[in-house]
């Protein structure tokens, strides 16, 4: 579960803005260095491409991802994660807003 309150990190001021401003996140930095942004995704279907693999977990809303290598689309909702392989690309889409934790991992 995340926090309410994220405790002792650095954040960019400068927004990451996604298909027109649909998809938003804030890059943020963990005191040992690691990193993961903070966002939302507003209604829409969307695909990403992913540099280093990403362990993606809803704060708030609902969504679905269709997953490389996966033919189904997967439910997820806030509290759930899923996690992404580097170098691949995935969709998700949801009929609301969705907010998320990204963490972001060098393999």
């Amino acid at each position: 579960m995340i926090d309410k309150v994220l405790k002792n990190v650095q954040v960019e001021s400068k927004a990451n803005v996604y298909f027109d401003g649909k998809v938003t996140s804030r890059t943020c930095y963990r005191q040992d260095g690691g990193r993961f942004t903070l966002g939302i995704i507003t209604a829409g279907s969307y695909t990403f491409d992913v540099g280093d693999r990403e362990v993606v977990q809803l704060i708030a809303g609902s969504a679905e991802v269709l997953l490389p290598g996966e033919e189904n689309w997967r439910a997820v909702a806030a509290q759930e994660s899923f996690e992404i392989g580097a170098d691949c690309k995935y969709q998700i889409r949801t009929d609301g807003v969705a907010e998320y934790l990204c963490d972001y991992y060098k393999d």
